[in-house]
């Protein structure tokens, strides 16, 4: 067997493998699923004047909500035709600073009735045109870590070979404050699970479940539907 032809083996047999790998990417790309709940406690509708600020809650000491899935929900809703205007976050809380702070904001609407008293935060409050507040509580953990990878370096090359697998599982809650009436007037609950995985042949090709975007997309639009009172 001459050169060439040795060659244009080792090219088929590494076309093989990246054809593999993608029709692999396709088959699991798909292996994501997401509940959402809605729990209503009292009628919702908003005017085009009014607005809403969605806010991260961060006073637990296991975990804070990531303020880039809090600017993904915001942003969110405040798009397509039905969009509803959002404060956004970093901007309420030092406005409002220090009353929003972790440490200092209201855990419940009782609270939020007791700080409304202070004339700062209810001129800020009305300035804003704030109807509604909204909380976000949660976090995506990853567990049932699989599989090992191993990569070698030789005088021919090299390359890796192996598989990994991982869940990912991002569950949020969102509370629904009316400024209006001091009350809590839904929850919306989502739950997204997928299964990431890193096969390698060659070269690993990770193939990410996007749990947190889908829970993001799933708990916007719903919060977007309840708040418009759909």
């Amino acid at each position: 067997m001459n050169y060439a032809d040795a060659a244009m083996k080792g090219a088929k047999r590494n076309a093989l493998q990246v054809g593999l790998l993608v029709l692999v990417a396709v088959v699991l790309a798909a292996c994501t699923t997401t509940t959402v709940d809605e729990f209503r406690q009292g009628e919702t509708g908003i005017e085009s004047h009014e607005s809403v600020v969605i806010l991260g809650r961060r006073q637990g000491s296991s975990y804070e909500t990531r303020e880039e899935f809090v600017d993904c929900v915001g942003d969110k809703v405040a798009r397509g035709a039905r969009g509803i205007r959002v404060i956004p976050e970093k901007e309420f809380i030092d406005s409002m600073f220090p009353w929003f702070e972790p440490r200092t904001a209201p855990l419940r609407t009782s609270d939020l009735q007791t700080l409304m008293e202070e004339q700062l935060v209810a001129d800020k409050i009305a300035e804003y045109g704030i109807r509604y507040i909204i909380w976000l509580d949660g976090q995506t953990e990853t567990t049932n870590r699989a599989g090992s990878i191993s990569c070698a370096v030789g005088p021919g090359g090299g390359g890796c070979f192996g598989f990994g697998s991982w869940e990912d599982d991002s569950n949020f809650d969102a509370r629904v404050w009316d400024v209006s009436s001091f009350s809590n007037v839904g929850t919306i609950s989502t739950d997204a699970t997928g299964q990431s995985y890193v096969p390698a042949v060659v070269v690993p090709i990770p193939l990410i479940a996007r749990v947190e975007a889908n829970a993001c997309n799933s708990l916007a639009s719903q919060l977007q539907q309840f708040v418009n009172g759909d």
